[in-house]
């Protein structure tokens, strides 16, 4: 078994690290304090992640992207995991499922996606219909070479920048062994078209200018050569491309876990109480012991789930693991980090109290804590006949 990285490996780490500390770190306090990234900023951290060579470098060499493996990506990830969200979502990674555009799509939406021409969103969750899929209400009907969208997306992840959408819709229902399930269709969707209205979200507490949208569709007219997949089979693409945003997820805490720990180390050893640094104490460094103890854990948990997917091996069930555990463990490394600060990481002096609020969303976003659980347990239990 070979842990290390590869000189590659090692080099796009380095170089992905001193990017977000260099372009993203000097911004990420006026991000916190006003909740907005100026599109001008926007454009100059793609613009120099274009010119750096890894915009888009989860899409293979064929369509322009790098053709980075799901390991190096997911260094790449946890890397940028250190920065803000708000900031590094300019880096550029193009969802995924845009792999599954033919023909004239690939012209309209694949490639300029992949230059960094134009910005994607994608559209699941509705407000009543969150882990359950196929529960959502918003639905396509047929109309002749149309489709006409009506309904409501929420919770959509930096839709306010985006040019086109990614949306999956209800297009009729089908009989199943557990009832009577809707049936999805995917569909691309641009901005500007008529019935589509894309509308402030929700003031969140975690990841601030890192913004979602609600999104409108009355009467919206979609041709149906912007139904991307087959009519009726949106879930199989969903289930093909969305493990990538769970290794992502995954990746990016433990980037910013380790953020944290970089700060909470130095200080235990210096910041001196009863004439001694704080870190002499059990008390903390027991603290730090476990804290480094996670973040490695997760660190492993989730190379090793992108290793399976290299290797064409069934991952459902790693992806879920490391998502699970890499996001909790953010949510108790902040927490300890803070108590080792006292009441200074609490102060905005301090990125710790935004990382705590950002460590929240983890465990809700891109499928729960509950869900992973859901996967992990099915998938040891349907063997055995349960």
């Amino acid at each position: 078994m070979d842990f290390g990285l590869s000189e590659e490996q090692e080099m796009i780490v380095e170089t992905v690290r001193a990017f977000v500390e260099t372009e993203i770190y000097p911004h990420e306090n006026e991000v916190e304090r006003t909740g907005i990234v100026p599109p001008e900023l926007g454009r100059e951290i793609q613009r120099k992640c274009i010119d750096l060579g890894f915009y888009a470098c989860n899409f293979p060499e064929e369509v322009g992207g790098a053709g980075l493996d799901h390991v190096t990506f997911t260094l790449v990830e946890r890397e940028l995991g250190r920065g803000s969200l708000g900031l590094t979502v300019f880096f550029g990674r193009p969802c995924g499922i845009l792999m599954a555009c033919e023909g004239e799509q690939r012209e309209r939406y694949l490639l300029p996606a992949v230059r960094g021409e134009k910005i994607d969103a994608l559209a699941i969750t509705e407000p009543d219909a969150g882990s359950d899929m196929r529960g959502m209400k918003c639905a396509a009907r047929r109309d002749g070479g149309d489709f006409v969208l009506n309904g409501t997306k929420h919770f959509i992840s930096h839709a306010d920048v985006a040019d086109f959408v990614i949306i999956f819709a209800a297009t009729g229902e089908e009989e199943t062994p557990k009832g009577i399930k809707k049936k999805i269709t995917a569909f691309l969707v641009d901005r500007g078209t008529p019935g589509f209205q894309i509308l402030k979200g929700y003031d969140s507490v975690s990841h601030r200018g890192y913004h979602n949208s609600t999104l409108s569709f009355e009467d919206c007219r979609i041709p149906a050569r912007q139904v991307l997949g087959e009519v009726h089979r949106g879930f199989d693409i969903a289930n093909q491309w969305l493990y990538g945003t769970r290794l992502t997820v995954a990746a990016t805490c433990v980037g910013r876990a380790r953020r944290v720990f970089d700060l909470a180390l130095p200080y235990a050893a210096e910041r001196k109480q009863f004439g001694k640094p704080i870190g002499a104490n059990q008390g903390v460094s027991f603290k730090l012991a476990d804290m480094i103890t996670e973040i490695d854990a997760a660190d492993w948990l989730t190379l090793a789930a992108a290793w399976q997917v290299d290797a064409g091996r069934p991952a459902d069930r790693q992806i879920a693991s490391a998502k699970l555990y890499a996001s909790e463990m953010l949510a108790r490394v902040t927490d300890e980090a803070i108590q080792i600060f006292g009441g200074m990481g609490l102060m905005d002096d301090l990125p710790l109290a935004r990382f705590w609020r950002d460590a929240r969303v983890e465990r809700i976003w891109d499928g729960t804590s509950e869900i992973q659980r859901h996967i992990i347990s099915r998938d040891l239990l349907r063997p055995l006949g349960a």
